[in-house]
């Protein structure tokens, strides 16, 4: 299968080691991943600030980027459902390469048909369904049928789990003060479960959480689900 790595934005700039292990998973995994160069932004935060005309020419490039691949995989479930949900509405032609974009799990449990990829993590992990995850991409349960097959993983149940950790994009600059109390729920019931790592499928809900708990000395590192599901003995994270 010809498969493209959309790495997001976020990803590029502050968390390139996200991409690494999805490209490390997915060769691990005998498939090809390709870096097309000429992806941007998929005009996300542009839309939700309401520069609709701007996002159109960031929908059509992305469109050109990864018309030849049969599958784009992203592991921000934010991005995939800006593509998914978004990118038909503002420029129909382009609804082709938007069906054929996956969250890491969608791709790994729906297409490829894997929910055991190797992995070992010893830790005590807890886990993060974001907004995008659950309200728009509708991943369900997958992310945790992946980490429950990961050997010497101690998974904890989030208390409240559903609930938003008031990041939002530019929501947490809007309304600061809302979204930092929403945060400070979200990391009250991360520090219930005794996690040693907190996990989502998306970095920028996890830096939100991340900041919390370090400002507030959880000793709770936060860890990309992709990067658990990339970790073997021979290659820990």
């Amino acid at each position: 299968m010809k498969v493209a790595l959309f790495l997001t934005c976020v990803n590029d700039t502050m968390f390139p080691g996200t991409g690494k292990a999805m490209v490390r998973l997915l060769r691990r995994l005998g498939h090809d991943v390709e870096f097309p160069e000429s992806q941007t932004c998929c005009g996300q935060m542009h839309l939700n600030t309401g520069y609709r005309r701007q996002a159109l020419p960031l929908v059509k490039g992305f469109a050109e980027t990864f018309e030849p691949y049969e599958a784009i995989v992203t592991p921000s479930a934010s991005c995939a459902a800006m593509v998914r949900d978004w990118h038909p509405k503002l420029a129909p032609r382009t609804a082709g390469v938007a069906s054929r974009v996956y969250e890491l799990s969608e791709f790994l449990v729906d297409v490829l048909g894997v929910t055991d990829v190797g992995a070992y993590f010893p830790h005590r992990v807890t886990y993060h369904p974001t907004c995008h995850s659950l309200r728009m991409l509708h991943v369900g349960d997958r992310p945790l049928r992946l980490l429950r097959q990961v050997r010497g993983i101690d998974l904890a149940d989030l208390p409240d789990a559903a609930e938003c950790c008031g990041f939002g994009g530019t929501f947490a600059l809007k309304n600061s003060e809302v979204s930092a109390a929403m945060c400070a729920d979200k990391v009250t019931a991360v520090r219930e479960t005794r996690a040693e790592a907190l996990c989502a499928a998306d970095n920028s809900c996890l830096m939100h959480i991340g900041g919390a708990l370090t400002r507030t000395r959880a000793g709770v590192r936060t860890v990309h689900l992709v990067e658990i599901l990339a970790s073997t003995e021979e290659d820990p994270s």
